[in-house]
Order: C-alpha cells, then structure tokens, then sequence
C-alpha cells in the first residue's frame, strides 16, 4: 500500500504518524474482513466493499436483488467475519412490530406479577431485515424508526440498542402481489442501496464448486464490534478541500430538477433530488474509498465513485420518468458527466 498523505492536519490528532497509523489500521481491517467474506461469496466486489463502507460508516443498507443471488449469505458471512450478533428477521404481512421491537409481558417471580419488557430480535448488532417489502408499512415503520433512533420505547421507556447496529435488509424488485413499496422518505434511512447482480458463468461455476462439496470455506472472525466503531473514528477524520466539498455540494443540488445547472433530463424525469443525507452519505463513503486508495484526504474521484449508491434511492422520478423506465444510474452518471 502507498504511504498515505494529507493535506491538511487530522481534526482528532496534532501527530501526523498517530493520523498515518489509524488509517493504516482501518485499511488493513478493512482489507482482512473484505478477504475473508470473498473466501464464500463469489465476484459481487463492488457489493462487498459498498456493504463494509456502509457498516463501518455506521450507515443502513437496502439490497435490491431477485431471490437466489447471495444476498442473505453476504450478510451471515459478515457477521461471522466482524464476530457480531446477528439476527434475521423475515418480513411477512402478517408480521407485528411488537415482532421486531419486542413488548411488555406479564411474568410472575416470588409469588408477585409484574410487566416485564422482553427484547425483540431488533436488540442485536447486525440485522437481517429479509424482504422488508412483505411487511405492512406500520410494521416497516417500527423498524425503520428504530434505525433511526437506535432505540425502543414502550410503555414510556425507553431502551437504547448498544452500538454498533446494523441493518441490512432486502427486497426483490420484480414481485409486487403482497409487498409494500418503501415510501421514499423512509428509504432515506439507508445510507446505500445497492442492485445485486446475476453472477456469470464463471462465477456461477466458482459458487457451485464452493456450495456443493463436502467442505464448504469457513469463515474466521478477522475483527469484532469495537473495530468497526474505530474505524468510524478514522473516517471522520479523513480531511476534505473546500474545492471537493464544493464539487459533492454540486452534485447533490444538481438531481433537482429546480435547480438552474440541472440536466435537462433531471428537469424533465426527477420530481425530487437528492437530500442533504446524501451528501452526509457520499461524504462519509467517499473517505472510505479515500483510505482504500492510500489517501489521507477526499478527492473528486472519490465522491463520483459513490454518488450512484448514495443517491439512486434518493432520486423520485416523476410521472414521465416512471413511464419511460428512466433509471436514476442514467441521471446520476448525466448529472457527474455535467461537471466534470
């Protein structure tokens, strides 16, 4: 790996040698958790490596692919990779968000009645939210507010999830008898989606020898909670030039379609651009893929690097878009391409 240069001083340290070691720590992590999950899952690196950008940057993610694609498996292996608690929930209409959160219960100890409140499977670090588009939008809702407030209330108490957690959830996009599409506020919650793609030939072969022998790969724990919570420390003190801020500040206003410099395309396809999460997201990211380049600081590259994931579930297209089958890939590739 090059050495890692920076610009300007780290904002949590005045040593450059204690900058130069953190980001040294957070790429070797990252490199070891990221080895050990392709030692099972075949190709899909992009997916891999956006899904570790996520987590470490303590952010959601929504997977969009059709069933048999490696999806769950991806995250059962990051769990066992990072040691975390995991727990899967799979969403059903018939599903209740006392089934995610948990709920008081009457429990009786040395002869005298009490409410007691019993966990959910939400009290975990890493959960598998499986096909989340299944569930009822009261049901999607208990979730997705826990996600955001990384707590619990019931019966006016409120109890705190321990850090780190972690959402992954799924959905096929090809089905809609019996799902409930996300309303786009609340798939502002995820820092990422990511589109899952078919494997090709050699990749389906390679999945074959690996799943269909005797002795599939085993996956060996190569870091734990606590390291992924440093390693959040370190991105947040990744510097970023006013000039690239500025660059990320464009891209974001760009997707909407009020905006002078939008493409004509956003103008005509988009009905809402992109939030000011997703600036935070593709700040956050774009330090990430920074570090993983041997680079203390953000470059252009970087931010253009994570615009699409940060931004394809952030863009709600119009009538005429949806009609057209406009893909909000296109539009974001448009929108860089305009300022490059």
């Amino acid at each position: 790996m090059t050495s890692m240069t920076a610009p300007g001083t780290p904002p949590t340290s005045d040593d450059p040698q204690d900058a130069e070691a953190a980001a040294q720590r957070f790429v070797d992590t990252f490199q070891r958790t990221r080895d050990q999950i392709r030692r099972f899952i075949v190709g899909q690196s992009d997916i891999v490596e956006h899904v570790l950008i996520a987590v470490v940057a303590g952010g959601h993610v929504l997977l969009e692919g059709v069933p048999g694609l490696g999806k769950t498996a991806l995250v059962m292996t990051l769990a066992k990779a990072v040691q975390l608690e995991f727990r899967r929930i799979q969403f059903t209409p018939d599903l209740l968000p006392a089934d995610i959160v948990g709920s008081m219960i009457l429990v009786e100890r040395g002869g005298e009645k009490h409410f007691e409140f019993q966990k959910g499977p939400v009290f975990t670090n890493l959960l598998l939210a499986d096909e989340i588009n299944r569930a009822t939008p009261k049901t999607q809702s208990a979730l997705l507010e826990t996600m955001q407030e990384l707590s619990v209330t019931v019966a006016g108490t409120t109890n705190r999830l321990e850090p780190p957690f972690f959402v992954l959830a799924t959905q096929n996009p090809v089905e809609s008898d019996g799902t409930y599409p996300l309303p786009e506020a609340q798939l502002d919650r995820f820092f990422f989606k990511l589109d899952v793609p078919l494997p090709s030939e050699d990749e389906l072969s390679m999945i074959l020898d690996r799943t269909g022998g005797l002795q599939p790969p085993t996956i060996e724990p190569v870091s734990q909670g606590a390291d992924l919570i440093d390693m959040g420390r370190t991105l947040r003190a990744v510097p970023i030039d006013a000039q690239v801020q500025r660059h990320l500040i464009r891209l974001v206003r760009r997707t909407h379609p009020d905006d002078a410099s939008a493409p004509d395309s956003v103008k005509r396809f988009v009905r809402h651009g992109a939030s000011p999460r997703a600036a935070q997201t593709m700040l956050a990211a774009a330090r990430a893929k920074a570090l993983l380049a041997g680079r203390f600081h953000v470059a252009r590259e970087d931010v253009n690097a994570v615009a699409a994931p940060a931004m394809r579930h952030r863009l709600i297209l119009g009538f005429e878009g949806e009609a057209e089958g406009v893909r909000p890939d296109d539009l974001i590739a448009e929108v860089i391409t305009g300022l490059r």
